[in-house]
C-alpha cells in the first residue's frame, strides 16, 4: 500500500482542523481505557500512561504558547517553569489533578488541544517561533501537535491494549511536513511509526534515534 498522492502542485499543509480531529480521535479512544491501567507503562516508553497523556497535553500547550507573544522567541521556549514528578517522568509545564481521574485528564488534553487549534487558526502564516526541531510557522506547530497526538496515542493504546489507527491522509500530511525524507512507497501510519522510532518497515530496521524537521517548506 503506497502513500496517497497529494492533489495539486504542492502538498496540503497540516491545519488547525487536523489538530482538532487528532485530539478528538485521541480522546474518543482514551475514553474506552479501563480506569485501573493508568499506572502501566505506555508502550516502549519509560513513562506510564497517565504521564504520557499529561506530556501530550503539555506539548499541545507548549506549541500554542510559543505562537502567543507579540514577538515570539526564536531561540528558546516561552519561560514557563518546568517540573517533573519523578526522575524518569517527563518534564511538564502543568500537571493534571490526579483526583479528577481520567475524565479530568481528558479535559486537560482537550483544553490544551483547543488552545493550539485557536492559535494556529488566528496566527498569521508569516509568524515564526522557536522549536527544537527548527524555528517554525503555525502550520509547522500544527504538524508537531498532530504528530505528538498520533504517536503518543499509539504508546498509550499499546499500554492499554486498545486499537489505534489514525487516518492515513492525516499521517501523510505530517510525514510530508516533518519527515520529508521518509519512504514514499509505504503506508503512512506504519511509516510515521517507523520515522518516530516505534516500528520497523520492510527492509528498514527500527530507528534508535530520530528527529523531525519543523522548519517551513518553500
Amino acid at each position: 500500500m503506497s502513500r496517497p498522492a497529494e492533489t495539486g502542485s504542492t502538498p496540503s499543509p497540516v491545519t488547525a482542523d487536523d489538530v482538532a480531529l487528532a485530539v478528538r480521535l485521541a480522546v474518543s479512544t482514551l475514553r474506552d481505557a479501563p480506569p485501573k491501567g493508568w499506572d502501566a507503562k505506555a508502550g516502549s516508553l519509560e513513562w506510564d500512561c497517565w504521564e504520557t497523556v499529561e506530556h501530550l497535553a503539555n506539548d499541545l500547550f507548549y506549541y500554542a504558547v510559543q505562537l502567543g507573544p507579540q514577538s515570539p522567541p526564536l531561540d528558546t521556549h516561552v519561560p514557563f517553569a518546568l517540573t517533573r514528578k519523578r526522575p524518569e517522568a517527563p518534564v511538564v509545564f502543568a500537571h493534571a489533578e490526579r483526583d479528577a481521574g481520567p475524565a479530568g485528564l481528558m479535559q486537560v488534553l482537550e483544553a490544551c488541544g483547543a488552545l493550539l487549534v485557536a492559535m494556529v487558526r488566528t496566527t498569521p502564516p508569516h509568524v515564526r517561533a522557536h522549536h527544537a526541531a527548527g524555528v517554525s510557522d503555525p502550520a509547522g506547530f500544527a504538524a508537531l501537535g498532530v504528530q505528538e497526538t498520533l504517536v503518543h496515542l499509539h504508546d498509550v493504546a499499546e499500554g492499554f491494549g486498545l486499537p489505534w489507527t489514525p487516518p492515513s491522509d492525516l499521517c501523510s500530511r505530517v510525514l510530508t511536513r516533518l519527515f520529508p525524507e521518509t519512504p514514499r512507497d509505504t503506508a503512512p501510519w506504519p511509516t510515521l511509526l517507523w520515522a518516530t522510532g516505534r516500528a520497523e518497515l520492510p527492509g528498514r530496521p527500527r530507528l534508535t534515534t530520530w528527529r523531525s524537521d519543523s522548519t517551513p517548506r518553500p
